[in-house]
């Protein structure tokens, strides 16, 4: 077998990801991929034995799985399959290879069901944070590239949505959730305390303590039957 030249076509996307990328997608940075996604997909894969070509395959779909960033945010996993199959077969890719890597890509969008451990693999590297310490300080990176893109919450809000998407998230693998479900446990727990320590919110007034007359007054509505 030939094997496809990996280092090439690794330092070819984060070559783009750091000339091309906005400044401002502090979450959705080089070192997103680099530093966080990629290590993340080679420690899942050595917890589940693999190594040689799904490996490579595997690092090779980390690596490309956000260049689409360079070109726009909705829906840039379509870029980065489209920029992967362009490109992918000058380092010695083949077309099953492509095909697979593609699958995996598509795959770190939310609303995609994996279909192969490998799609489930790097579904799990890219949400690998949700069950890491650096979570909220990560949270607060998204939230600054959401506000830049116009999309704008209150602290409670986002705090409430975090809430919600942390506690209905599961890890596809089982090597994940043995990784990260205590983390994600724990994040939760420290939301819950970034909530309470909000400004609570107005209690409604009441008025039972008020007394009313006790003289009774016929009231008669003008839907009634005499009218």
């Amino acid at each position: 077998m030939i094997w496809p030249d990996f280092a090439q076509a690794r330092d070819y996307a984060l070559q783009r990801l750091e000339q091309e990328l906005d400044p401002a997608l502090v979450y959705h940075s080089i070192a997103h991929t680099r530093d966080e996604v990629v290590p993340a997909v080679e420690r899942l894969a050595i917890m589940q034995g693999m190594a040689g070509e799904e490996l490579l395959l595997l690092l090779t779909a980390a690596t490309y799985h956000d260049l689409g960033f360079i070109e726009q945010g909705h829906g840039h996993e379509w870029v980065s399959i489209r920029i992967a199959q362009e490109v992918l077969p000058g380092f010695g890719y083949n077309p099953g290879q492509i095909l697979l890597i593609s699958g995996m890509i598509r795959a770190t969008d939310p609303s995609h069901i994996p279909r192969t451990h490998l799609e489930a693999i790097l579904a799990d590297a890219d949400l690998d944070v949700l069950g890491c310490d650096e979570y909220l300080d990560r949270s607060l990176d998204l939230r600054r590239e959401l506000e830049h893109e116009g999309q704008f919450m209150s602290d409670r809000q986002w705090y409430l949505h975090q809430l919600q998407f942390l506690r209905a998230h599961r890890y596809w693998t089982q090597s994940a959730r043995v990784l990260r479900d205590a983390g994600v446990q724990k994040n939760i727990s420290r939301l819950d305390l970034q909530l309470a320590k909000l400004q609570p919110l107005p209690k409604p007034v009441s008025y039972t303590h008020l007394t009313l007359p006790t003289t009774r007054q016929r009231c008669r509505s003008r839907w009634s039957a005499g009218h």
